[in-house]
């Protein structure tokens, strides 16, 4: 797969050791000098460019790339790139990084942006996840498909506790993807029993999230 990611700081930098070590192609493109130069990555293309301009994305044949990744510091440069990503060269999978809350309504798919991930929002989900129990966490937002990623610890005084996952009406537009107990995750099957202090990890429509939360929580 071909990556380019627009932005060689950390957070690029980064991302693109992980995708070559999975043996992904990847293009880095920054405008700062000392970022862009050859090997800052080890197995990465880079290009010493403006990812707002036109000139730059011909020149990084964006159009035969399977993902793009807009993770500057900067939200306008992301909102930018991704629009372009999108609408200019049809790229099927376009990620952006949120670096500021209060823009994060604006990652979405009128501005290009399949999946927008934001590092302070993650960071207060998993706070959130570490110390609460018998809450409806909302971990990560899949844009595309207007569904979360959603995490409830069950409590001992759960409805569920101790209950078959078969037996659960769960919502529409719901689905239980995981358990995660002690140090091991399972795929639930139909069989499994709902034991307290299970983690579970759900694929939910937001509107499904407070029948979740009645269905899951304290009694």
């Amino acid at each position: 797969m071909r990556v380019a990611i627009a932005g060689a700081g950390k957070v690029g930098r980064s991302i693109a050791r992980e995708l070559i070590a999975n043996g992904h192609n990847v293009l880095l493109i920054d405008r700062d000098v000392e970022l862009a130069k050859p090997g800052v990555v080890e197995g990465a293309d880079t290009l010493l460019a403006d990812a707002c301009e036109i000139s730059t994305l011909e020149a990084a044949h964006l159009a035969e790339c399977q993902v793009m990744v807009a993770a500057t510091g900067d939200d306008k440069v992301n909102l930018v790139v991704s629009l372009l990503a999108k609408t200019e060269y049809g790229v099927p999978r376009v990620v952006a990084r949120v670096n500021h809350p209060k823009n994060e309504w604006m990652f979405d798919e009128s501005w290009g942006v399949d999946v927008a991930v934001s590092t302070p929002r993650m960071l207060s989900a998993l706070v959130e996840e570490a110390v609460s129990v018998g809450d409806l966490v909302r971990l990560f937002t899949f844009r595309q498909g207007q569904a979360n990623l959603v995490e409830i610890t069950l409590s001992v005084d759960s409805p569920v506790a101790g209950q078959r996952v078969g037996d659960q009406p769960w919502p529409p537009d719901t689905a239980l993807v995981a358990i995660v107990r002690g140090h091991r995750v399972i795929t639930p099957s139909a069989d499994d029993a709902l034991d307290p202090g299970d983690e579970l990890l759900f694929v939910a429509s937001p509107d499904q999230e407070p029948e979740l939360q009645r269905m899951l929580g304290h009694r």
